[in-house]
């Protein structure tokens, strides 16, 4: 017998759940470094791009599948093709899934940390704090111990009703924020790098960092989408549903831009930072700006936020996967997967210097035990999932089937349904293939 599963109490719970699920980090801390590192306005144009033509569509595969079996990953591509290999393909997106957890909850911890932190009228070194190891596991345990407490609830009474609450909080924060740093002086040179276009910065790895980005943010290969979707009833317009959630996670995105490079520019730093541009250049940023102690803390308030919308998105994949196909009860799937998940991100906390061993690991060009599972996980294993999902849904389960699920709901799909069978097809496979062959060629 199969147990009762959840769903969705309103199209609104659906795309608030699953908007919570793509803004994080990637939006609010990633995004803008990559924006520094690609040369500003070009990359946010070729990235939207990217948003429209590939990452889209392949969140329509991942919702299709979901709602067409009403399964988790493993189970919904063994409902589709019954006792193939390609059901690896969906215990991928769970390992995925699982093991970005295991890290996302040390940049979480660094954001909860910070919030105090910004208070204090010294500046804080980065370096200092993350080898303070004691301090660092400890911000986790209170970040997983928040994730597992929500997701214990269920998907009526836990992710959906703090998605409710978080998102809107989400969104005030990054418009509070932002209306501060365009009010600061000469803050129209950072609207300048980071709006107008420029293509003398244009090259063939702004394209692919593009594309990666896209999959970091929208969540595409982790199965996310495919579990989320899975909760959506039959009548549910999942591509309605998915424009506003795309749509939201773009505009996020963008807004968090408009929040750190006005800023930086007003007060003559270089936002060419790297990872260093969020937790480095920012606080400095804060101590020059009125107020600034308020502003520093509202924005790693919002940094916080934003992990936690995704980690519990994370938490619920292997989740949903035991108490689908092992019949676990939630309470015990969720403490277990969420205690191991904490466990297993200790190695990360301690690779960023309280450890020598797993600071110095080498694999290809990344250094540390953190950079290396962001690489495999975050890097590999999600561009091998959407791989995997857009030949699964283009070839095996066939586009035609696919699309006539996301007919259902949505009447006017049929316009658009050619389109994209050739972008899922063709189009998406070759350029995944691409950013594949990119990140093991510069690594």
């Amino acid at each position: 017998m199969t147990m009762k599963r959840g769903n969705w109490s309103s199209r609104l719970g659906f795309i608030l759940a699953t908007s919570g699920a793509a803004v994080g980090l990637g939006n609010i801390q990633r995004f803008p470094y990559m924006t520094a590192k690609c040369g500003g306005s070009i990359f946010v144009l070729i990235y939207i791009l990217c948003v429209l033509f590939i990452a889209f569509p392949l969140m329509l595969v991942e919702f299709s599948i979901g709602r067409h079996t009403q399964r988790n990953p493993v189970c919904a591509i063994e409902k589709i093709k019954p006792k193939s290999t390609w059901k690896l393909a969906g215990a991928l997106g769970i390992f995925v899934a699982f093991f970005i957890l295991t890290y996302y909850q040390v940049v979480a911890a660094w954001s909860i940390g910070y919030i105090f932190k910004s208070f204090s009228s010294a500046a804080v070194d980065l370096n200092n704090f993350t080898s303070n190891a004691y301090v660092v596991i400890a911000y986790m345990a209170l970040f997983m111990l928040c994730v597992i407490g929500i997701v214990s609830r269920g998907v009526k009474r836990g992710i959906e009703k703090f998605s409710k609450v978080l998102m809107p909080l989400l969104l005030f924060l990054i418009i509070f924020l932002m209306v501060r740093s365009l009010m600061l002086p000469n803050s129209s040179l950072g609207l300048k790098y980071y709006l107008e276009p420029s293509m003398s910065h244009f090259n063939g790895k702004i394209l692919l960092y593009a594309i990666s980005q896209a999959f970091f943010s929208l969540c595409i290969g982790e199965a996310v989408l495919i579990t989320y979707g899975s909760y959506a009833p039959k009548n549910e317009n999942l591509v309605g549903s998915a424009v506003y959630i795309a749509l939201f996670d773009t505009v996020i995105a963008i807004l968090s831009g408009l929040i750190i490079f006005p800023a930086i520019f007003s007060f003559g730093m270089q936002p060419d930072q790297g990872v260093g541009l969020t937790f480095v250049v920012l606080p400095k940023v804060f101590q020059k700006m009125f107020l600034g102690q308020i502003f520093g803390a509202a924005f790693f308030l919002l940094l916080t936020f934003a992990a936690l919308t995704t980690a519990i998105a994370l938490l619920e994949i292997p989740v949903v996967y035991l108490i689908d196909a092992k019949k676990w009860k939630r309470k015990k799937a969720v403490w277990l997967v969420g205690g191991v998940a904490f466990l297993l991100g200790i190695p990360s906390a301690l690779s960023k210097g309280a450890n020598s061993f797993l600071s110095n690991m080498k694999f290809l060009s990344q250094t540390s035990f953190y950079d290396i599972m962001d690489f495999i996980w975050g890097g590999l294993g999600m561009v091998i999932g959407g791989f995997l999902l857009s030949i699964f849904a283009g070839w095996v389960w066939k586009a035609k089937n696919a699309a006539d699920e996301l007919h259902i709901g949505c009447k006017h799909f049929r316009l658009f349904s050619s389109l994209w069978r050739f972008i899922i097809k063709f189009l998406a496979p070759i350029f995944i293939a691409l950013i594949f062959l990119f990140l093991i060629v510069n690594n």
